[in-house]
């Protein structure tokens, strides 16, 4: 079984001395500012893996899952650096473990986060993380949340918008949604595709429709069924977060409000109406890339329940500056979405996000 030790000696000698000279990454690391004030900015969608991953599943089916583009390495500070990201909240995406059985995925599961733990240690100013639950296994889920929030530090979890095809708002997955609850920590859901609503080869053609249009489509119908099936009533204290600006289900909510008035075979089981969990259960990230897009969230949901992404590594335009100089937001509004709304959420302590604060 991988310790924590192994991973300081995996990182090297490089790492441990990157992390030493902090203070002259300091030097050319860009200050977020509204007016003469310094915000903290937060990063909700921060992807990573740890190479001590691959000595757990060599030799199995799912080796040629992990890929070393997202390795985390001393590299990821320069680049928050230079775009004036304070922390990352590190997650692993892909969610190619919900395959495995049950022993596997708890060992990469425990792995990853005790590497996470470890890198986010090393790291305490700017790097706080969650756990990527083996989900397929509700009770091994939640047990595997709770030991990642309570011994590891974890600020929540993330997961798939579905199971191997299973939507994860049915009650076979309660268990973990009633930890998540318990422990007051948000859910990130990261999709993978929609390959549990397009049919064969569905996406295919020019464009990558399989991220542009079925990464949002998959958090769309995660989200619909998480208040469709009534999931948000059942724990009525959950938080999620949506990535890619919670998809499509934001920037068409007209329709989703009236669903279960018009149309005689939805068999609603929500309370409220769709969009009254848009603005008390659900937040989203700020991947929209426009100022339409970023000011049609906020309008529907609320400053409070939009927070600020990256998707770092992967090649994104950034939406820090965009939401800075938006006409349509007040500074409050502006501060809440880059980092305050996310140092609430995650409970980050003053040592983390350190700088001036986001009081607006």
């Amino acid at each position: 079984m991988y310790d924590r030790r192994t991973f300081l000696t995996a990182l090297g000698g490089a790492t441990a001395g990157m992390y030493l000279a902090g203070p002259a990454f300091a030097q050319g690391r860009k200050e977020v500012m509204l007016g003469d004030r310094r915000i903290k900015v937060v990063d909700i969608h921060y992807h990573a893996h740890v190479p001590a991953v691959m000595d757990v599943i060599r030799g199995t089916e799912f080796e040629r899952n992990i890929g070393g583009s997202r390795n985390l390495g001393p590299e990821r500070i320069a680049v928050m650096d230079a775009r004036g990201i304070d922390v990352g909240v590190i997650s692993a995406n892909q969610y190619w473990w919900y395959a495995c059985d049950r022993r596997l995925a708890r060992d990469v599961v425990r792995v990853r986060d005790e590497a996470f733990a470890e890198w986010c240690d090393l790291h305490p100013d700017r790097y706080v993380f969650l756990t990527s639950v083996a989900l397929q296994f509700p009770d091994l889920a939640a047990d595997q949340l709770e030991y990642a929030v309570t011994e590891l530090g974890a600020r929540g979890a993330s997961i798939g918008g579905h199971v191997e095809g299973v939507d994860p708002s049915i009650e076979r997955f309660d268990e973990f949604w009633a930890k998540a609850q318990e422990l007051d920590v948000p859910v990130f859901m990261h999709p993978g595709g929609a390959e549990n609503v397009a049919r064969e080869d569905g996406f295919e053609g020019r464009g990558d429709l399989g991220n542009i249009v079925g990464n949002p489509l998959e958090t769309t119908m995660f989200l619909a069924h998480m208040i469709y099936d009534g999931t948000f009533d059942r724990f009525p204290r959950l938080k999620v977060v949506g990535a890619h600006g919670g998809g499509y289900f934001p920037a068409y909510l007209g329709r989703s409000e009236v669903a279960c008035d018009v149309r005689g075979n939805a068999d609603c089981l929500n309370q409220k109406k769709p969009s009254e969990y848009l603005w008390r259960n659900i937040w989203v990230d700020s991947m929209v890339f426009s100022e339409e897009g970023i000011r049609h969230l906020v309008a529907e949901m609320g400053a409070s329940q939009v927070v600020y992404g990256s998707d770092i590594p992967f090649n994104w335009p950034d939406t820090i500056d965009l939401i800075v100089n938006s006409p349509s937001l007040s500074d409050a509004e502006k501060a809440a979405i880059l980092g305050g709304n996310l140092v609430d959420m995650l409970r980050l302590s003053p040592d983390v996000a350190s700088g001036n604060g986001n009081d607006y």
